[in-house]
């Protein structure tokens, strides 16, 4: 036991008054796996599917990225009064160094602050499906100072939180797993109106990711200058990826309407010229 007393009072570096020996370095390394353990269970029970199954996956995430963050702050100060750093007095005293880089990382707070809004708000949550700013993007993590999506072309994008809660924002899953989305498409004067209502109707239902064929349904909603102008409404759950299933369902209304005869027109322009010549007069 003296020996190892002893070990654990070698003295590795001396500060002033502050000494940290190997004692230090072993308390200091069992707060961190004390934290990382914890966080471990923390994160074991929170996901446990029995347990919080009635929670969303994104609720459970953002309680626990909360508490990490909370447990995380604790340790490190507890790992600096080991050292021998009283943080109370180290905060004070640097009050107006924090000040300045405050204003040095002004943007870099707002994105933090963001963060913490957004788990603790959960506006926004794992897996949703987001428009900003004509992007669609799915939700893979939030972090608390960025949050991690997906585009339709499958390509990482890091985002920072204050985009998120400064801009106007569209969340698709928000309220509902499925969601109203619509086709246009012109036809030539003098076409069937009921015939191309029928085949718009058909072309949407018979794809397999729309859902309700009661929900599917065409419009005529304008009388064009050069054609007569429908709208196709449908519901799907496959928002992520509605760009392909809106392609796929175009084929097939271009494929019906040529099977029926059934012409989608160019935009057409009259020009009238005017000739303004006149005669010679007699000699």
């Amino acid at each position: 036991m003296e020996t190892i007393k002893e070990f654990l009072e070698i003295e590795l570096i001396s500060i002033g008054e502050n000494k940290i020996q190997v004692y230090t370095i072993a308390v200091i390394l069992l707060i961190f796996l004390f934290t990382k353990l914890t966080l471990w269970l923390i994160k074991k029970a929170l996901f446990r599917k029995r347990r919080f199954r009635n929670l969303q996956r994104g609720s459970v995430y953002a309680l626990f990225q909360i508490i990490k963050y909370v447990i995380w702050v604790i340790a490190i100060g507890l790992m600096l009064e080991t050292i021998g750093v009283k943080v109370t007095v180290l905060l004070a005293g640097s009050a107006a160094l924090l000040v300045g880089i405050g204003l040095g990382l002004q943007q870099t707070f707002n994105d933090i602050i963001s963060g913490i809004i957004l788990l603790s708000e959960q506006s926004i949550k794992i897996d949703d499906v987001l428009d900003i700013d004509g992007d669609i993007v799915k939700i893979q993590s939030i972090g608390l100072r960025t949050s991690k999506a997906l585009n339709t072309d499958d390509v990482s994008i890091i985002i920072p939180n204050s985009l998120i809660t400064t801009n106007k924002v569209i969340n698709w899953s928000h309220q509902t797993m499925k969601t109203r989305f619509r086709i246009d498409v012109g036809v030539a004067y003098g076409c069937d109106i009921d015939l191309v209502i029928k085949i718009l109707e058909e072309c949407a239902f018979e794809h397999p990711d729309i859902s309700g064929r009661e929900s599917t349904e065409a419009r005529l909603v304008n009388f064009g200058n050069s054609s007569l102008d429908f709208q196709v409404l449908f519901f799907s759950q496959n928002i992520f990826r509605i760009s392909k299933v809106k392609s796929d369902i175009r084929r097939k209304i271009s494929q019906k309407f040529a099977e029926h005869n059934i012409t989608i027109p160019f935009p057409q322009m009259d020009v009238h010229v005017k000739s303004n010549v006149t005669a010679n007069p007699p000699d």
